[in-house]
């Protein structure tokens, strides 16, 4: 089993902290969290990755370890992320994206699509089908950016919610390891982590808008990408992982009976997705 190691880049005056693990000369695999997490979202999948393929998985600019960003919106987000790729050497590499990593890794993928091998979606959305009512608080926020729509969304960062989302839709919560919502409880407690949460909430609007573009990439490009997802997912509805199909007839679609985080639960079966796909794209490359 390759060791992970943990370590930090300074990429234009910012620190961002990344985990990585497997041989340096296979083929790269980027691995881009969500919200509240950060790299140890990845803790169980990379283990079971790491004997074949390089990962990188950096903590977002804001979450985790990482420093933050001056202005906390998705374009920094992916910004920061493009420039960590290029400072510490991924010149080609598949992208698995999960929640707020996936507009991130999109942003990066449309403005360079020819790095990108692969796509793995996990709960990472591109599609208006793909979001439940789950985000009508959020809606009203960006409709109108009062200090009372912000404050309601103060609840989205409570530690039981926190908790909630992690067990939410599972059919037995007690596989969920307590280790992932405490660490995100951690970091959504130190302050000025809160704002910036409430300040991406509102930005999120932006990403929405950049479905057009994102899917157009997917149509020209054509782009081989595997979706996984909980199919329990109360923010990122199966209808979401379907939609890729629209605009890319061969992906694959994969759905396991589990909510938003699934790699809590399916890190196992989820890998062996990973592998059986990476591994075809090798055979046909």
């Amino acid at each position: 089993m390759s060791a992970v190691r943990y370590v930090s880049a300074q990429v234009d005056g910012s620190t961002v902290f990344y985990r990585e693990a497997g041989p340096r000369k296979a083929p790269s695999l980027l691995l881009l969290h969500g919200f509240p997490s950060a790299s140890h979202m990845f803790r169980d999948l990379i283990p079971l990755l790491a004997d074949r393929y390089h990962l990188v998985a950096p903590d977002l600019p804001g979450f985790g370890r990482s420093s933050t960003p001056s202005t906390p919106t998705f374009d920094q987000l992916a910004q920061g992320i493009d420039r960590f790729t290029e400072v510490v050497g991924l010149e080609r590499f598949a992208v698995y994206v999960f929640d707020y990593g996936a507009p991130t890794g999109f942003r990066i993928a449309v403005k360079h699509p020819d790095r990108i091998t692969a796509i793995i979606t996990q709960n990472g959305n591109a599609y208006e089908e793909g979001l439940s009512e789950g985000w009508n608080p959020i809606r009203a926020y960006w409709q109108d950016a009062s200090k009372t729509n912000r404050d309601a969304l103060r609840a989205f960062l409570k530690p039981d919610t926190t908790v909630w989302q992690y067990t939410h839709g599972v059919t037995d919560p007690s596989a969920v390891s307590p280790d992932g919502y405490s660490l995100d409880n951690y970091y959504l407690a130190r302050p000025g982590a809160e704002d910036l949460q409430l300040d991406l909430f509102g930005d999120y609007k932006s990403n929405i808008a950049l479905y057009p573009a994102f899917q157009e990439y997917f149509r020209k490009r054509q782009p081989r990408l595997l979706a996984v997802w909980g199919r329990n997912d109360s923010f990122f509805l199966p209808q979401g992982a379907e939609a890729f199909k629209r605009d890319i007839p061969s992906a694959d679609v994969r759905f396991f009976d589990t909510g938003h985080f699934a790699l809590e639960t399916h890190a196992a079966e989820i890998a062996a997705a990973i592998r059986e796909f990476l591994a075809e794209r090798s055979a046909k490359s």
